[in-house]
């Protein structure tokens, strides 16, 4: 699998730490100690996730080496939806009028794009499809609650897209050489955890202690697993990109990695938590890193709960 063109999409707004300090009583320096996290993306009252879904499309185009028609399967990957009837998929398939292909919405939490890729490599694999397009969208900001001290200052709103062919169409395209993925419903409190009850509750994270207890464990077996079964070292990779839930978990992984945290690409500082978007929104803002020769790990882990990673040869 090669990656053709990505590109991301980023609302304007940024909300600073201080701005929870009158709305859910926490301070600049509390918000951050704890999360890494010092402005977050929200989305303007005119946006949504099928919005930012299709001008994250539009800049990832702009590379694009084909006719986007010649796209034959869309995949949108999202747990925030505008619709979830018509999903991501079919607002992008109708914005560009991509008429040859399939439309489907995967969601799996925050590893929802990690499992995007993997049902990528099953289309190629029964050759039902050749080039395919990827969107991973959250409005996060649409269903929380920012009064909730609990997760009420965690979330940002963004969205990415990547063309991933079957078959490489220029030189010095990034190769996904795999995917792993697991689901993990069955472990501590994971379909409680955090949830988005969409006509009730919205979205929280009651039970954060156990979603980052979990996160650290299963994002470093999913990066070590798919290493080793590709015959390579954790040594190896020039980059790590995590998912972006909290700066802690990514130190932890650092640290117990033995991994340089310079070579961990983060943007939980001025995003906050983008969700299943995050990890291809941090592949995107940094692809001018990506240099020949390159290795590139990357690990999700998603409430409800599941996790992945995926390994990129540049």
């Amino acid at each position: 699998m090669f990656i053709n063109a990505l590109g991301h999409y980023l609302p304007e707004e940024l909300v600073p730490n201080e701005y929870f300090l009158n709305v859910n009583g926490l301070t600049e320096e509390w918000i951050y100690t704890r999360t890494g996290i010092k402005t977050r993306t929200k989305a303007a009252e005119y946006e949504n996730t099928n919005t930012m879904s299709i001008e994250a499309v539009k800049n990832a185009m702009i590379n694009l080496p084909y006719d986007i028609s010649e796209v034959d399967l869309i995949i949108g990957a999202s747990y925030s939806p505008y619709d979830s009837v018509a999903t991501i998929a079919h607002v992008v398939q109708k914005e560009f009028n991509i008429d040859n292909a399939k439309s489907l919405y995967v969601s799996s939490a925050c590893s929802s794009f990690i499992n995007a890729v993997e049902i990528t490599q099953g289309y190629f694999a029964m050759n039902k499809a050749s080039k395919v397009l990827i969107v991973a969208s959250e409005h996060n900001t649409a269903y929380s609650d920012e009064s909730d001290e609990k997760s009420g200052h965690l979330w940002g709103d963004g969205a990415a897209a990547i063309f991933i062919s079957k078959d490489p169409i220029n030189e010095n395209e990034g190769e996904i050489i795999d995917v792993y993925t697991r689901g993990l419903g069955h472990i501590g409190k994971s379909t409680e955890a955090v949830y988005l009850h969409l006509a009730h509750d919205g979205l929280v994270m009651p039970n954060g202690k156990d979603v980052f207890t979990h996160a650290c464990k299963y994002m470093i077996e999913a990066l070590s697993e798919i290493v080793k079964r590709n015959d390579t070292d954790l040594n190896k990779l020039d980059y790590i990109i995590p998912h972006q839930a909290n700066m802690r978990i990514i130190n932890y992984i650092a640290q117990e990695l033995d991994f340089d945290l310079e070579k961990i690409i983060t943007n939980i500082q001025d995003l906050g938590n983008t969700g299943c978007a995050s990890t291809l929104i941090g592949l995107s803002q940094n692809i001018e890193k990506m240099k020949p020769g390159h290795l590139v790990g990357f690990t999700v882990f998603g409430g409800g709960y599941s996790s992945g990673s995926m390994l990129v040869q540049f």
